[in-house]
């Protein structure tokens, strides 16, 4: 009898802990879809034209593309962002367009002295 009263408590407890490691790694992957949809990245490149609800920068390196954004009341904006300033993009997709999270102007680079 005990040994039947102990077979049975550790069948109980082993099935409670799958349970509980199913329910662990499903909740897992939820958050790793989810994390993966709402992935940011970001880009350098010199604003060609601003308004209140797109930006449409050049960007940097050789090949310099232009790249367009949606702006939104969310948008985190820091620095003035001007046509032709030099400005770092966060931005996120949401379905084809791509929409900034953040933009920020880098400060213009000190003007180089001549050497006497």
């Amino acid at each position: 009898m005990r040994y039947t009263l102990t077979a049975l408590m550790l069948v109980g407890i082993l099935a409670t802990s799958g349970l509980a490691m199913a329910q662990t790694t499903k909740s897992s992957t939820k958050s790793a879809t989810k994390s993966a949809s709402t992935a940011t990245h970001s880009v350098q490149g010199v604003v060609k034209s601003v308004d209140a609800s797109s930006l449409v920068i050049t960007k940097s390196g050789k090949k310099g593309s232009d790249m367009s954004f949606k702006l939104d009341s969310a948008t985190q904006k820091d620095g003035s962002i001007a046509t032709g300033s030099a400005v770092s993009v966060r931005y996120r997709m949401d379905g084809s367009s791509m929409v900034a999270t953040a933009v920020n102007a880098e400060a213009p680079k000190p003007a180089k002295t001549a050497k006497k």
